[in-house]
C-alpha cells in the first residue's frame, strides 16, 4: 500500500453523527427525491474537490497527493460495508469491476439473475455467451430457492433500482452456500441509506455517486478471500501493483496480493470529494438512517394507498409518465424507471417532501 496513509485510517474514533446533524452538509435538499439517480453533494465534497482544481489550476498538484483520498475513501468504505480495506478494490464504474467476475464463470457456467435487475450486473454474463455461459433471470422474491447443483453465481442488487425492493440477503447467500455457488452483490442503491455486511457476499459492487453523493466516477468492489483465487486482475495496471510507485515499469512488475490487484488507476479528480463524502457517512448510524428513509417511504405509501415495505425509494405504474410530469411540474426532482414512477427519500428528506409529492398527484 503506499505510505501516503492520513494517521485517521489507522486510529478512528468514535465521532458519530446524528440525522439531523447530517441535514446540515447539504446545501440541497427541499423536493430533491432522486437520490436513486445521483446523490446530492455535500459541503465537504464541493470543498475538497473546489480545493483539488484550484490546486491543478495553480500547477501545484503532485500524483501521489491522490494517494491520500483514496486510501481514506478506501478505508471508509470498508467500515460501511463492515470488512478490512484489504479486501476493498477501488474502481470506475459497477459494470467494469463486475466484468472481473463475468471473465472468471468457466465455460458452460450458470448465472442466476434477477429478472428486471440493472444491467451493469447483468450486460457483463449475457455477453460471455460464447463460451457457454448462461444467464437465468429468476423473479426477486424466488431467488434463493432458484440457486441450484448448477449454478455458478447468482448476482443480484441488494434493492432493486426500478421497484426499490429489498432482496433477503441472507436467505440467498445462505442458498448459494449450500449449492456450493458464489455471490456477486450490487449495493449501489443500498450503501448510504442501508446497513450492508459485504462480508455476506463474496463479491460486493458499488458505485458511490448515488446514496453516497459521491462525484461519478467512484466505485468499489468487496473481494473476499474464497473467491480471490478464483479471479484474474483482468484490468491490471500501474496501480495494482504491490507498491504502485515502486512498480511502474518492467520486467519486475508484482501484483498486490489483497483485494488491491483488482484496483483500477484512479480518476484523480472525484477521489477528494469521494474521500470526504464517504467520511461523513461513515459516522452515521446507518440504522437510524434506514429507519428515517423507509419511514418517509411508507408515510408516503400510506397516503397513496400503496403497500408499506420500508424502502426509501417508492415507485408506482405510471406508464404514460403522468405522475412524474406533475411532480416534475410541482418542482420535485423525481425519476421514471420501467414504466413506474419513482421517488427517494434521503438524509435532506423530510415529512414536507411525503406533503409535497401527495399535493402534486392530487392537483
Amino acid at each position: 500500500m503506499p505510505t501516503r496513509t492520513p494517521d485517521r485510517i489507522t486510529d478512528r474514533i468514535s465521532d458519530r453523527i446524528t440525522i439531523e446533524e447530517a441535514r446540515t452538509h447539504f446545501a440541497a435538499g427541499p423536493r430533491y427525491l432522486a437520490a436513486c439517480t445521483q446523490g446530492l453533494p455535500l459541503r465537504e465534497t464541493l470543498e475538497a474537490s473546489r480545493a483539488d482544481l484550484d490546486t491543478w489550476e495553480r500547477g501545484h498538484t503532485h500524483a501521489a497527493d491522490y494517494d491520500i483520498p483514496v486510501a481514506s475513501a478506501r478505508a471508509s468504505f470498508a467500515e460501511l460495508v463492515n470488512v478490512e480495506p484489504s479486501r476493498v478494490a477501488i474502481g470506475s464504474q459497477v459494470s467494469a469491476l463486475a466484468s472481473v467476475v463475468a471473465a472468471a464463470a468457466p465455460d458452460g457456467a450458470e448465472i442466476v439473475c434477477v429478472d428486471g435487475d440493472f444491467s451493469s450486473i447483468v450486460f457483463p454474463f449475457l455477453v460471455q455467451a460464447h463460451r457457454g455461459v448462461s444467464v437465468r433471470h429468476v423473479p426477486l422474491a424466488r431467488l434463493a430457492e432458484e440457486i441450484g447443483p448448477r449454478t455458478w453465481l447468482v448476482a443480484f442488487s441488494l434493492v432493486q433500482s426500478a421497484t426499490g425492493e429489498i432482496a433477503d440477503a441472507q436467505a440467498v447467500a445462505r442458498a448459494a452456500r449450500a449449492n456450493d455457488a458464489f455471490t456477486l452483490c450490487d449495493v449501489t442503491q443500498a450503501a448510504g441509506w442501508l446497513p450492508v455486511d459485504a462480508g455476506e457476499f463474496d463479491v460486493t459492487v458499488c458505485s458511490a455517486y448515488k446514496w453516497l453523493c459521491s462525484p461519478r466516477g467512484s466505485a468499489f468492489m468487496v473481494v473476499t478471500e474464497r473467491i480471490q483465487p478464483v479471479l484474474r486482475p483482468i484490468q491490471a495496471g500501474w496501480y495494482a501493483g504491490d507498491d504502485p510507485w515502486k512498480s511502474c515499469y518492467g520486467p519486475d512488475m508484482p501484483l498486490a496480493t489483497d483485494a488491491r490487484q483488482f484496483d483500477v488507476s484512479p480518476a484523480w479528480p472525484v477521489w477528494p470529494g469521494t474521500a470526504a463524502a464517504l467520511d461523513v457517512f461513515r459516522r452515521l448510524d446507518l440504522d437510524a438512517v434506514q429507519a428515517h428513509a423507509s419511514g418517509l417511504g411508507d408515510a408516503l405509501c400510506a397516503r397513496l394507498d400503496l403497500e408499506a415495505k420500508g424502502q426509501a425509494i417508492v415507485t408506482w405504474h405510471d406508464v404514460d409518465g403522468r405522475d412524474l410530469a406533475a411532480l416534475t411540474a410541482a418542482g420535485i426532482r423525481a425519476s421514471g424507471r420501467a414504466g413506474r414512477a419513482r421517488v427517494a427519500f434521503h438524509l435532506w428528506n423530510t415529512p414536507d417532501d411525503v406533503d409535497a409529492v401527495v399535493s402534486a398527484l392530487r392537483r
